[in-house]
């Protein structure tokens, strides 16, 4: 959902095992922009496992019969009025999203900023609504230096997430086309350490 500049799916598409990518974003011109001057991204929209849908995400989401293995939120934060308020609500979660994912399914978003004089605009909202849906909830968090600040993701599952940084490791070296220049199963762990301000908001 979302994700018009290519990012998510250019970054979904190393995964070897992945069969299709599906991104929907609702906004033409902007996957247009990025899509003729986004360099880093071109492979990704022109990849034969990319299906890309310019459309509202709620009503493709009602409107596709298919079940997901994951689903990710990569949206503008719910600002009350916006256009993705109605994304981050407990009902579209518990309505719309979570049918659509398959019984071992994963949902992640992006949660707006998360550090400690930030949090409270829309990461822990995001965070409570989502833990009332799902049964198994990470938080976790990077420093982003385009945004000068701690940026919060949310995942969440029916399934407890049951791997260790050694297994995430090894699926790295076994799933993921090329090399990852962020990402290992250490620092995912640590990631999802938060601190105190940020865990008990």
């Amino acid at each position: 959902m979302g994700g018009g500049e290519g990012s998510t799916a250019r970054e979904a598409l190393k995964h070897k095992l992945v069969d299709k990518v599906v991104m929907c974003d609702i906004d033409q011109e902007v996957v247009d922009f990025c899509q003729r001057y986004l360099t880093v991204n071109k492979e990704a929209f022109l990849h034969k496992k990319l299906d890309l849908v310019i459309n509202d995400a709620k009503a493709e989401l009602e409107e596709r019969s298919e079940k997901f293995d994951i689903i990710v939120g990569d949206l503008a934060d719910p600002v009350e009025g916006g256009p993705c308020y109605q994304l981050y609500t407990k009902s579209f979660y518990e309505k719309i999203l979570k049918p659509k994912l398959k019984p071992n399914g994963i949902f992640v978003t992006q949660a707006g900023p998360a550090g400690i004089f930030t949090h409270k605009e829309v990461f822990t909202s995001i965070h409570n609504t989502i833990k009332q849906v799902f049964k198994y909830v990470i938080a976790y968090t990077a420093h982003i230096p385009s945004f000068a600040d701690t940026w919060g993701w949310v995942m969440a599952s029916d399934q407890p997430f049951s791997v260790n940084a050694e297994e995430i490791d090894q699926r790295i070296k076994e799933r993921i086309d090329g090399e990852l220049f962020y990402l290992s199963g250490a620092l995912f762990f640590s990631s999802a350490t938060l601190n105190k301000t940020v865990a008990s908001s």
